[in-house]
């Protein structure tokens, strides 16, 4: 008799093992000639050497689907254990594929400006990626940030955001810093919930392998081996952007994004991220991708009022 533990790394276990074990008590009545004990995020069976190798190889599928696809179901077993799931093909099957996000859900550059953003990232360090609400610009740069960070081409996330007021005053609001921070880097926090497990987003945040963090926060540091996103760069100084900018280290690549229309800084302070673009122009390595109305995914009454501000203007 041979014992086996196979460590589940890279995914959520409550997913793989499906609610009240359900995924757990499908995969022990495919193997009836082992004895297997699910604990944590690891599983031991206990059998005889032709049965245990191959749930060993069965099980391993099943964690790189699991990883990759952030789901699991009773269908997915079934074919996995009969050889019949072709996890490559699924894959090949999305166009413009940049993750899976939660339950399986495909996250595409859906628009041209987003397939460029997707492209430029593969070819350079920093990224300027501008343009109006709603047009995927955020988004699709965090997708990228997950991907790198789920093919282990950088060891941590870092994304920050300048908390500049819009109408309210950051010292009115309750509690302590973190709690007077939060409310500005919220549309970072939803957009890594559509695409890690919560408790596997839990447990990066905690480890600090994904750090959200105000501008400020970055003076004196060094930031290597990493995907760095500076969000809404528009309200930022040109002293700060600078600030930001020289943060890059080994092994790091960056995105800033912003909306140059949606700019919230005093009247008299020019907006870094328009100085930082025009300083910035035609520097190897550094691209730039102007996104349009035409970008525009969200409720189609966006995109109208994008329009009706332009002619306003």
């Amino acid at each position: 008799m041979l014992e086996r533990i196979v460590v589940l790394e890279g995914l959520d276990p409550v997913i793989f093992f499906g609610t009240d074990h359900s995924n757990m008590q499908l995969i022990k009545s495919l193997f009836p000639k082992l004895r297997i004990v699910a604990r944590g995020n690891a599983i031991k069976a206990l059998g005889d050497d032709a049965e245990m190798s191959l749930f060993e190889e069965k099980i391993h599928e099943m964690e790189k689907f699991c990883a990759e696809m952030n789901i699991l179901n009773e269908d997915t077993i079934i074919s996995i254990a009969k050889g019949k799931n072709d996890f490559s093909s699924t894959i090949q099957k999305q166009d413009n594929l940049i993750i899976f996000g939660m339950n399986g859900r495909p996250i595409t550059a859906r628009t041209e400006n987003q397939q460029r953003l997707v492209k430029s990232f593969d070819n350079n360090d920093l990224l300027f990626a501008i343009g109006p609400a709603g047009s995927g610009k955020t988004y699709t740069a965090i997708a990228l940030a997950v991907r790198a960070l789920k093919n282990k081409e950088v060891r941590k996330i870092i994304l920050s955001r300048p908390a500049v007021e819009a109408g309210e005053k950051l010292g009115f609001l309750p509690g302590d810093m973190k709690d007077k921070i939060d409310p500005y880097l919220q549309p970072l926090y939803d957009a890594l919930e559509d695409m890690i497990p919560m408790s596997k987003l839990k447990e990066y945040l905690e480890n600090k392998i994904i750090q959200i963090a105000p501008l400020a926060f970055m003076r004196g540091r060094t930031l290597s081996d990493a995907v760095i996103i500076l969000d809404e760069a528009q309200n930022t100084s040109i002293p700060q952007i600078k600030m930001f900018l020289t943060r890059l280290g080994m092994n790091a690549r960056m995105i800033v994004t912003g909306d140059v229309t949606q700019i919230d800084l005093p009247a008299s302070q020019s907006s870094g991220l328009i100085h930082a673009m025009n300083v910035l122009q035609n520097i190897e390595g550094i691209a730039q991708i102007k996104f349009n109305k035409k970008d525009i995914i969200r409720h189609k009454l966006v995109q109208r009022i994008v329009d009706a501000y332009e002619k306003f203007n």
